[in-house]
Parts: structure tokens; C-alpha cells; sequence
């Protein structure tokens, strides 16, 4: 399964995009601010990962103490993961889904993350792989 992030509407506070999965859009997610890629540029805890492919699987999380979806091998990070959260403030690197999209902020957070997690978690009990291909996209309204 392949997901694909299409970061769109870039604010100085917070990043966010369209989530779809080839096909059609499944909800919106929210990061912190995108400083471009080089991990140098990186303020911890207020920074959106870098741009590229990652693959997903799914592991218990420390922090949240239940299985949740873990991105691989983002450079300069460590533990980021798809979540649920309306607003900077509930990510600390991480992307924060939701179904709808207000400025700087997310809302229906965990109807959204229900969706991505049972599709991630589908995938994965078939022995499929699951990678996001996160870009930069073209301003939308």
C-alpha cells in the first residue's frame, strides 16, 4: 500500500496536507512547520520531518501505551508516528490526522485516525508492505 502526502498549505506555524492513497483523499494532516529538508535546519519538537518515502509499520508506542503506526529511517527523528491531534501543539514531529482542516489545525482527529490506522493495519495483515511518499504540493483552496 502506498500513501501520499501532498503538503499544501505551508503557514509559520504549521504544515498541512492531503492525505490519499493513490486514489482518492482520505483526510488532512497537520505538522509542525516545514524549514525544508536538511536535518540541520531541524528545531526540535517544532519541525516537520523531511520530504521523501518512508515505509509504516505498526509497533506498540511508549508514550501512547497501544500499537500505533511508526515511520522508518526519517532522518534527524526518531519515533515519529501518525497520531491523532488538532493543533501544533499535539505533535512533536509527528502528523497528526484529521477530516477536516481549519487554519493551523486539524478537527475530527480521531474519526480520521480510526480510517488510516484500520487501512494501515489491514495492509500490514496481508504481508504488504506500507510506504508514504511525503512532497511538497501545489497551493489548493
Amino acid at each position: 500500500m502506498k500513501l501520499v502526502l501532498a503538503r499544501t498549505w505551508l503557514t509559520e506555524v504549521s504544515t498541512i496536507g492531503t492525505l490519499t492513497d493513490g486514489d482518492a483523499r482520505l483526510c488532512y494532516v497537520l505538522e509542525d512547520k516545514y524549514r525544508g529538508d536538511n536535518p540541520a535546519d531541524k528545531v526540535p519538537g517544532e519541525t516537520a520531518i523531511p520530504c521523501g518515502t518512508y515505509e509504516i509499520i505498526i509497533t506498540r508506542s511508549d508514550r501512547f501505551g497501544v500499537d500505533m503506526p511508526l515511520l522508518l529511517f526519517v532522518p534527524g527523528f526518531v519515533g515519529v508516528r501518525i497520531h491523532a491531534g488538532n493543533a501544533p501543539k499535539d505533535t512533536k514531529g509527528c502528523l497528526l490526522v484529521g477530516l477536516d482542516r481549519g487554519p493551523d489545525q486539524v478537527l475530527r482527529s480521531r474519526e480520521a485516525y480510526a480510517m488510516v490506522f484500520s487501512r494501515i493495519q489491514s495492509a500490514r495483515a496481508k504481508g504488504e508492505l506500507v510506504h508514504i511518499d511525503i512532497r511538497i504540493a501545489k497551493e489548493q483552496s
